[in-house]
């Protein structure tokens, strides 16, 4: 039987007592070991309220109304005939979303996550509208990020909900401990996008159990780069807007400079940085690194 991560009150408190690591509320970046442990094991934890509401409602309004963000607005299209709303960006500037993946909170648990000390390696929005915001097929994140150069898998991302993210509007889907398997083959799905080769995850989840990563908004799901996930399209009436940082160990830097995702000093921030800031954005010079089209390495096509 599938399981969430989340769901109400009292199914949270249930899951709560199973494992603590997975859904203790946050109010910085430090983690316990047992969170620690659970990452490890599982490949992903759960910070619930790691942002507030007022920068919940910080971040959300710079994504709907920023310019830079705007203007480089791509959509993914899937195999059946919907599409996601992205937008992507290489560099942590002093934008209010770049101050957040510079924070504090943030830095420290990917720190302990991933071993030690990391760089922005990418943020995206990804925007599922209402009524068909596109699917995700099973990926893994290392199945891209493996072309850009990275040696070893020593990277995450980091999902902050800008909305609630349910089933109902095509949250993220795990296989629990799937990172273990290693980078697995990944072959061409659609034309933008690369998937898991299907006998593999068909094998896989038969063997591993498939988790949904339900969340509030300012809650935030971080997960291995090895990680199987998917999404399902969004046929609510209900947005499904996030924001993804991801990060990599600064000894895992890139070994080819040609795709703007190569090691770039982080200077940290308070957590505070947010608030003082306000609905700060991306300066008109692109400090942002913002790209004009998706990453998608060619590969073999699915059979």
């Amino acid at each position: 039987m599938p399981a969430t991560i989340g769901g109400p009150t009292a199914a949270k408190k249930s899951i709560v007592r199973r494992n603590p690591a997975m859904n203790t509320a946050q109010t910085t970046g430090a983690l316990t070991p047992e969170q620690v442990a659970a990452f490890e094991r599982d490949g992903y934890i759960v910070l619930r309220g790691l942002f507030d509401a007022e920068e919940v409602d910080l971040l959300r309004r710079a994504m709907e109304e920023d310019p830079s963000v705007r203007d480089h607005m791509l959509v993914r299209a899937d195999g059946e005939g919907g599409g996601t709303r992205i937008a992507l960006w290489n560099r942590a500037g002093d934008s209010v979303y770049g101050l957040a993946a510079r924070s504090d909170r943030m830095v420290a648990a990917a720190e302990a996550l991933l071993g030690g000390p990391v760089y922005h390696f990418q943020s995206k929005l990804t925007a599922k509208d209402a009524g068909g915001g596109g699917a995700w097929e099973w990926h893994q994140d290392y199945g891209y990020w493996y072309y850009n150069g990275c040696l070893y898998p020593r990277l995450l991302s980091c999902m902050i909900a800008l909305d609630r993210t349910d089933r109902e509007n095509g949250c993220l889907q795990f296989l629990k401990g799937s990172h273990q398997l290693g980078r697995v083959e990944h072959v061409q799905i659609t034309k933008e996008q690369n998937g898991i080769d299907p006998a593999r995850v068909a094998a896989a989840e038969q063997r591993l159990e498939r988790v949904y990563a339900e969340l509030d908004p300012g809650d935030v799901v971080i997960f291995h780069c090895n990680l199987f996930h998917r999404s399902d399209q969004n046929r609510s009436d209900r947005r499904r807007w996030t924001l993804i940082v991801c990060y990599n160990r600064v000894d895992n830097d890139t070994i080819t400079k040609d795709d703007d995702r190569y090691y770039v000093p982080l200077e940290r921030v308070p957590d505070g940085a947010l608030k003082a800031a306000g609905l700060k954005f991306a300066d008109a010079g692109n400090a942002e690194h913002f790209t004009s089209k998706p990453y998608v390495p060619k590969v073999g096509a699915a059979e």
